[in-house]
């Protein structure tokens, strides 16, 4: 079993990680063929990738604050 302390560090870890990648990787495919959609292709898809990282996150969190 893993201590809520050793859970936090790897779960702020993992998100760290995560955050970082994925927005890189939203970041190239919005320079990319994204560039060349028309404004409401655009606006879409910022709007799904600025969302999106919040569902993996939030259950990242709520596995870091389970209790012991």
């Amino acid at each position: 079993m893993m201590r809520a302390r050793t859970r936090k560090l790897i779960g702020t870890v993992a998100l760290i990680i995560f955050l970082g990648v994925y927005a890189w990787v939203a970041a190239v495919i919005g320079a990319g063929r994204i560039s060349l959609a028309p404004a409401w292709a655009q606006f879409a898809y910022f709007l799904a990738a600025g969302l999106l990282w919040v569902l993996p996150a939030g259950l990242l969190i709520r596995w870091m604050q389970r209790a012991d």
